[in-house]
């Protein structure tokens, strides 16, 4: 009853895995060269700007980084 509730009242927005990891760099403080799970920062540029996927390697170890699911940066 209380997830019919939620789902009718507050319904979750769902965002993108690019958005997931825009928001916990800010969150984080952290700059583009701070973000060695990716590589380089223009390596993590093209990634933030949709130009280059993440690989499961990457999607592993930034879910380790940020204590988070992996399926967070999947979209």
């Amino acid at each position: 009853m209380v997830d019919r509730y939620e789902q009718a009242h507050h319904p979750a927005n769902q965002v993108s895995g690019l958005d997931a990891l825009r928001f916990l760099m800010q969150e984080h403080g952290l700059q583009l060269g701070d973000m060695t799970e990716i590589g380089s920062p223009v390596t993590v540029a093209e990634v933030l700007a949709g130009a280059r996927e993440l690989s499961l390697r990457q999607v592993k170890q930034l879910a380790a980084r940020f204590g988070v699911s992996p399926a967070t940066f999947i979209d």
